[in-house]
């Protein structure tokens, strides 16, 4: 009985207890930052993307303007789906060797390589976020080296003339001329990490352009070929080792001809490397480019509502014909060497249908503030003026009077010049090199409704452009070039400007990255800024299965007909009562920089590189088909 006269004093006691835990609970989960805030690196103002697709994000007001944006705008759909896409790949993200080790196998079909342990020890002692896609360009690169004999790839490195050399875990070089300080840069990273590494020769592609194109059918037979000899070989039944290069040295390989040929022009070379029913394949081929470009100022192909919503796509020659008139790559390159040879040739970067195998570029491994932007990333977002900066010579290829109309830059800077979009505008003149956005495909308050209360309509996207753009080239880069850095055939169209330091272009919000003689080498300090890059490119670089459009840049389609949707999206127009999406622009670009410091650092170099390396000596080793990483059990 004394029992039950005091239990119910204790029941109450006890429900006390629980619900002062209960209160206590719920204060910490309201003020914890929840996974999503972690896992989007910070940004607060980017929290509502995360919620899944189709969940309309709140409105955002444009900076400090109290305008209201667009309800329902496009660009909303894709970051929100690009959220989604980047939780999926974090979702990923492994831990300890054992399920690393899985994963691979889960993704590539075979084995790790020999030293996987010692390469994932080294990922997770230097704090790398360990994804395995990461690593697909590495495995684009490398899997049609399955179809060829292991001999021929290394008696094919063994002799080129450029060529990084590993051997005991010490690194050289051998080239043509006594300086080249890409190969020196390449050979410091590498030199980085070859304490671990088999011994390798790497043959290096001096130039800027791309190198290699073999014809599809010849790849799809040696991919047919990698597909059939995945296998997951069992534990007790694996090589282990890598065998050296010491013999290779001893008895030097017969002469290895690469059959580079200067003659072009270059695209009909290229896309050969395309598939047969590709669009690339079909094209007429232009050979007169004296003319305006092939542009319409309606949607791009496969974008959504006239954005990119896949950068793949968008960024590919094959499947954008119109790209032989459109890229300074294709209309007329400084240079050509090419060949239709299939030999291991790694670079910084290449075309999609190009067959070398990635590096990071040397120009990211610097500390040259012209590349790197120095240590200094730029102002807090809120002291940045509201606008885009673009500064750069008017590279791309050999511009001409015959053919400057169609290269990017030149392009790119006319587009967001108020002067030459006002002439377009009146009809004063029609646009040499650009056409504006056709019948409001974009929906542009400059060029609708919206601007009723203007007496005219005409000058209005002009006028609008003014207030944001500053963009010229530094150096015209004329052919024959008798009076740099002007040039008389568009003198008459282009100011040159002063050369602008990186870290004075960070004054700046918005930083258009835009494809010079190839890829751009300012895109990683552009990342690093706490600018919001701008991206346009067709070209590949080692990063790409990292870099997630839209949650760490923004995409923009090589014809450029987006720009203006871009930046009222983001920046609004407050004289035809249109807000933009500020807050937007800063997660995305605060956002980018944080996972830059996380996965492009060089740190990370080193992890793709020791990766790569360890993949490449397995090729050239004849018994690589039984070949990997014995696990222990853990």
């Amino acid at each position: 009985m004394a029992l039950l006269v005091s239990s119910p004093p204790l029941n109450r006691r006890f429900m006390s207890l629980i619900i002062a835990a209960l209160f206590l609970i719920g204060l910490l989960w309201f003020f914890t930052p929840s996974f999503d805030s972690v896992r989007h690196l910070d940004v607060p103002a980017l929290l509502h993307y995360s919620d899944p697709p189709g969940v309309s994000a709140p409105p955002s007001s444009s900076a400090g303007s109290g305008l209201q944006p667009k309800p329902n705008h496009p660009i909303d759909h894709l970051i929100r789906r690009a959220y989604a896409d980047i939780d999926a790949l974090l979702a990923k993200e492994t831990h300890d060797v054992h399920a690393a080790a899985q994963a691979y196998r889960d993704r590539r079909g075979r084995q790790p390589p020999p030293h996987f342990d010692a390469w994932f020890a080294f990922a997770q002692n230097h704090s790398a976020v360990i994804v395995e896609d990461f690593f697909d360009q590495i495995y684009s690169d490398t899997a049609p080296f399955w179809g060829v004999p292991a001999r021929q790839i290394r008696e094919q490195a063994n002799d080129f003339l450029h060529r990084i050399s590993v051997r005991d875990g010490n690194v050289t070089q051998r080239t043509d001329i006594d300086e080249r300080a890409w190969m020196n840069l390449w050979q410091d990273m590498v030199q980085s990490v070859a304490q671990w590494l088999p011994d390798v020769d790497m043959p290096i592609n001096v130039m800027d352009e791309s190198r290699i194109v073999v014809p599809w059918e010849e790849i799809d037979g040696y991919m047919q070929r990698e597909r059939a000899s995945r296998i997951i070989v069992p534990q007790e039944e694996l090589k282990t080792y890598y065998d050296g290069l010491k013999g290779l040295d001893r008895n030097p390989p017969e002469k290895f001809d690469a059959e580079f040929s200067g003659m072009g022009p270059y695209w009909p070379l290229a896309v050969v490397g395309c598939p047969p029913e590709s669009a690339a394949r079909k094209a007429y081929i232009e050979t007169d480019f004296s003319t305006a470009p092939p542009l319409d100022g309606q949607y791009p192909k496969g974008s959504y509502e006239g954005y990119v919503q896949n950068w793949t796509l968008a960024k590919s020659p094959c499947d954008n014909a119109a790209l032989q008139g459109l890229h300074g790559t294709f209309v007329e390159p400084i240079s050509i060497a090419n060949t239709k040879k299939f030999f291991p040739l790694f670079g910084g970067s290449k075309l999609p249908m190009n067959n070398e195998i990635l590096l990071p570029p040397a120009m990211y491994w610097t500390d040259d503030p012209f590349y790197s932007g120095g240590k200094e990333h730029g102002q807090p977002w809120d002291e940045k003026r509201n606008g885009l900066i673009w500064r750069g010579a008017a590279s791309g290829g050999r511009n001409k009077e015959s053919n400057w109309k169609r290269f990017q830059r030149h392009r790119f800077v006319a587009m967001v010049n108020a002067t030459s979009v006002e002439m377009a505008e009146t009809g004063e003149q029609t646009p040499l090199n650009f056409a504006l956005p056709a019948n409001d495909t974009y929906d542009l308050a400059a060029l609708t409704g919206s601007t009723a209360h203007s007496s005219s309509k005409f000058g209005a996207l002009a006028k609008w452009i003014k207030t944001w753009s500053n963009a010229a080239v530094v150096h015209l880069l004329c052919f024959p070039d008798p009076n740099p850095p002007h040039c008389a055939y568009t003198d008459s169209y282009f100011s040159v400007s002063r050369a602008m330091p990186m870290k004075e272009q960070y004054a700046y919000k918005y930083l258009p990255d835009i494809d010079g003689n190839s890829f751009s080498g300012r895109y990683r300090a552009f990342l690093y800024s706490t600018s919001l890059p701008v991206k346009a490119t067709i070209y590949e670089e080692w990063h790409d299965s990292r870099l997630v459009p839209w949650v760490h840049f923004v995409p923009m389609d090589h014809t450029f007909v987006d720009i203006y949707g871009l930046m009222e999206y983001f920046v609004g127009n407050g004289d035809a009562g249109v807000g933009g999406h500020d807050d937007v622009a800063k997660g995305i670009a605060m956002g980018g920089k944080a996972w830059a410091e996380k996965v492009l650092r060089r740190e990370d170099m080193q992890v793709y590189v020791f990766r790569l390396l360890l993949e490449y000596a397995r090729l050239c080793d004849d018994e690589r088909e039984v070949m990997g990483w014995r696990e222990e059990p853990g």
